[in-house]
């Protein structure tokens, strides 16, 4: 076990110490939860050619169920992000898991699709308070130089969990059962992490010390030991409570106000974009006469993209930080989401395209990740997060909806069209990323409250 280290601030201790493995088993985890979040989340999208053909469904239609877990994912990001600041990551994090399995497994039973657009509303909710408090765990637990790769190991699990969870359910689940055993499976998943949890994931000592509960200092030192980090002596400097930061401090601060809403509707243009080949392109390619099974390998091959994109782009912030790499793969982003709507000749023409649209953006969408855990001081973290998400999931649960509106207004036959617009998403992000400014809000807290503490 680690010595202790005497009066020290967790959060710059952590911050500033070499990773230990029992850390890296808390982001080895997270990046478990993260990847449950993606398959759970594009569920819906490999089950949806199977529920179009069995309930006669049009293109619209189909739409709006697609979109019902990203609205649910909007209310759970502000809603349940606001409860991680207040009770913690950890209680959070198995109240979503809760939820999550309860939705999945109540979707497996729908018999009609506006009860399937209900429970898939339900896991939203649960998704979007699992990925606040996943991503403040993973910033919250990892140290200044190890937090890049962490943050891209943490955002390429979503892809991950696409990527496993599609071929069980293309390859195995749709051809022996039928949709519905793909939400089974989801829940069956969900559900055993819940003890995992339980036993491994201990609260984050950077908001013990910012909310300071009842015991806040046994409980932070229980928690640097569970880290296998130094234990301190004594608490960080008191601050008065007129002088705490509040959560609220996210709109109502100027300059962490700018922050949060350039984040906000950035990532929202964004997962306009990024969840219309994730939603669509399944349904696209099937419509093109290929199998079932073929079209839910498009979407396997641009999650395999998302994840190698999203390692890759994590490397990349190590050397050159985040908003240039970001913009970048913004517009490259844009460009392969276009390109998508140019008409292929064989399926592996549209593999190829669906790897570069994932590769592209979901690299983008490590780099806003990576922005909130810089951006979003500990005691407002999972509330800035969640209120980010929750914004942008109103792009992300938009996205399906604007483009079988599309697809219902132009035809079916103008794929290239529809795909133009729908990537001017990435271009409008690409702009707000540009002029947003980025600092360490967690390095900036510390050396506030040490400033007052050492006020006369």
């Amino acid at each position: 076990m680690a010595s202790s280290a005497g009066s020290t601030d967790p959060r710059i201790l952590i911050d500033d110490n070499l990773m230990s493995v029992r850390q890296w088993i808390v982001v080895a985890l997270m990046v478990a939860l993260n990847a449950l979040d993606g398959f759970d989340v594009l569920s819906s999208a490999f089950a949806a050619p199977g529920i179009l053909v069995e309930w006669g469904l049009e293109r619209p239609e189909l739409g709006v169920m697609l979109s019902a877990e990203l609205v649910g994912m909007g209310f759970g990001s502000v809603i349940l992000g606001g409860v991680a600041d207040k009770i913690g990551r950890k209680p959070t994090m198995l109240m979503c898991l809760v939820i999550m399995a309860a939705g999945m497994f109540l979707a497996s039973m729908a018999q009609s699709l506006w009860p399937l657009t209900g429970w898939r509303f339900l896991t939203g909710i649960g998704i979007g308070g699992m990925l606040a408090a996943t991503n403040a765990v993973t910033a919250e637990s990892t140290s200044r130089a190890g937090r890049s790769i962490a943050m891209a190991l943490y955002v390429i699990g979503y892809p991950i969990g696409a990527v496993v969870g599609g071929l069980v359910a293309s390859n195995w689940l749709m051809l022996e059962y039928d949709w519905r055993a793909v939400f089974l499976f989801g829940a069956i998943v969900t559900a055993v992490l819940i003890p995992v949890v339980m036993l491994l994931v201990p609260e984050t000592p950077a908001f013990l010390v910012a909310v300071r509960p009842d015991g806040a200092f046994e409980r932070t030192n229980r928690s640097l030991r569970a880290l296998n980090q130094p234990t301190i002596e004594a608490m960080p400097p008191f601050v008065e409570k007129k002088n705490r930061p509040k959560v609220t401090d996210i709109l109502s601060k100027p300059d962490l106000r700018k922050v949060t809403l350039l984040l906000a509707f950035g990532y929202a243009f964004h997962t306009i974009t990024f969840y219309y080949i994730l939603k669509w392109a399944p349904t696209i390619v099937a419509g093109l006469g290929y199998t079932g099974a073929q079209a839910g390998n498009s979407l396997v091959a641009a999650n395999i993209g998302g994840a190698i994109g999203g390692a890759l782009f994590g490397l990349v912030m190590q050397k050159w930080d985040i908003k240039k790499p970001a913009i970048i793969m913004l517009i490259l982003g844009s460009i392969a989401v276009a390109a998508f709507g140019i008409m292929k000749e064989t399926i592996w023409d549209w593999y190829f395209s669906t790897f570069m649209c994932g590769f592209l953006t979901n690299s983008a969408i490590v780099g806003f990740y990576s922005a909130f855990a810089r951006g979003f001081p500990a005691h407002a973290r999972a509330t800035g997060t969640g209120f980010v998400l929750g914004v942008g999931r109103a792009g992300a649960a938009g996205s399906p909806v604007i483009a079988g509106f599309l697809f219902g207004w132009l035809g079916d036959d103008e794929l290239l069209t529809v795909s133009i617009i729908m990537a001017l998403g990435s271009l409008v992000a690409a702009y707000l990323l540009l002029i947003m400014p980025l600092r360490d809000a967690d390095r900036d807290a510390a050396e506030a409250a040490a400033k007052l503490a050492e006020a006369p």
